[in-house]
């Protein structure tokens, strides 16, 4: 059981709800002014302040006061080729031709700039409406993204407690061992085989066996390196077992020089992927405890039927057919909730859901993500 389950959480999203409906509102009352303004107006005017704001970002230090009256000059013909550009019907053209004036000038100061830009307030007001529209849209967005990220995180959440719930009701005295002792016994003796079987088939047989699983996606095993299994296949040292090969490669060259045609090759091949055999083991291969639900085990089973039944003795592929006839039995499912809630469930996740903690937080949390939901689904997108 995650740890998310393990204590009561105040489950409380109405700031959250009023954080939306408050930037909704101020994300619709911007685009009614922009509206009002006309946007692309808006646009054309900004466009123009923002080309004249970058002029004087570049020349009005070194164009004031004592600074370089060739840069002055300059910033002069800037200014003059800006005005000219400008179109008669543009919004306040006015004002950026009173900012020319300021301009025309022997010698410039500081407070000349500080005049242009007073000069550009309105302006400066009309672009700030693009800027607060963009502004308040991209607050709205984010928190919607938030919204949505809340409303998954409390589906996790409903999930784990439904979890919690079904476990802390599960009969703790019911008898497992039905379940327990066949996956069991299937478990060793499936882990006996393939442990023989890297011991006494050769290298060759047993990489081919592993490169055949990914075929069957329930059987997790991890595909042979392809310089491995290219070796294996084309080297006379390929018929030794697993366990031949990794000693191998541990000798010195010299000495292995007389086990091997092309010391060099092995050691690249085999010493190279030491972890990768080392960790090749019949794990893919067991049955988890507690056990999958039936739906689920049923296919994995079916398919670790097909692949044990290429290496291993009869015995274990009975084995597997006996777990296989419990998935059939009325009480599996019983069975399998109290073997979770043997294995995973703590002293202090009982006591909740005998006092109904369990039950109060999953209503909340239900509750909450139920309001984010509706909110989200009314309030329009961005």
């Amino acid at each position: 059981m995650t740890n998310s389950v393990t204590a009561g959480e105040a489950v409380d999203v109405s700031d959250l709800v009023a954080d939306l409906e408050a930037a909704a509102d101020a994300y619709e009352r911007a685009s009614e002014r922009v509206d009002e303004r006309g946007e692309a107006e808006l646009r054309r005017i900004a466009e123009y302040y923002d080309e004249l704001q970058s002029l004087f970002d570049q020349y009005e230090e070194e164009a004031t006061g004592d600074g370089d009256f060739m840069v002055f000059i300059e910033f002069q013909e800037e200014m003059e080729g800006f005005i000219e550009r400008l179109p008669e019907d543009l919004p306040h053209r006015e004002r950026f031709e009173e900012v020319d004036d300021v301009m025309q000038q022997r010698r410039l100061t500081e407070s000349d700039f500080a005049a242009a830009r007073d000069a550009l307030s309105p302006v400066d007001d009309d672009v700030a409406l693009l800027t607060e529209r963009d502004a308040t849209r991209s607050r709205y967005e984010d928190l919607r993204k938030k919204g949505r990220r809340r409303v998954r995180e409390l589906g996790e959440r409903i999930g784990d407690l439904e979890s919690l719930q079904r476990m802390g009701e599960a009969d703790l005295d019911a008898p497992v061992e039905r379940l327990r002792d066949p996956i069991e016994s299937y478990n060793e003796a499936v882990s006996k085989a393939f442990t023989a079987f890297k011991r006494e088939s050769s290298a060759r047989d047993v990489l081919s066996f592993v490169a055949t699983t990914t075929a069957f996606p329930l059987v997790p095993y991890q595909e042979p390196p392809e310089t491995l299994r290219e070796y294996v296949e084309t080297a006379e040292a390929g018929t030794e077992s697993l366990v031949t090969l990794r000693e191998y490669a541990d000798y010195s060259k010299s000495k292995l020089d007389h086990y091997v045609d092309d010391a060099d090759a092995l050691k690249r091949s085999v010493g190279a992927n030491q972890t990768y055999l080392r960790r090749l083991d019949a794990d893919p291969l067991r049955i988890e405890w507690p056990p999958r639900p039936a739906a689920e085990l049923q296919w994995r089973v079916r398919e670790l039927i097909q692949v044990t039944g290429r290496f291993a003795p009869d015995d274990v592929v009975a084995a597997l057919r006996d777990v296989r006839a419990r998935l059939d039995d009325d009480e599996y499912e019983r069975l399998r909730q109290s073997a979770r809630a043997r294995e995973q469930l703590t002293e202090a996740q009982r006591e909740r859901v005998a006092s109904g903690a369990v039950d109060e937080e999953l209503a909340s949390t239900r509750e909450a993500k139920q309001l984010l939901e509706e909110t989200l689904a009314e309030l329009p997108e961005a």
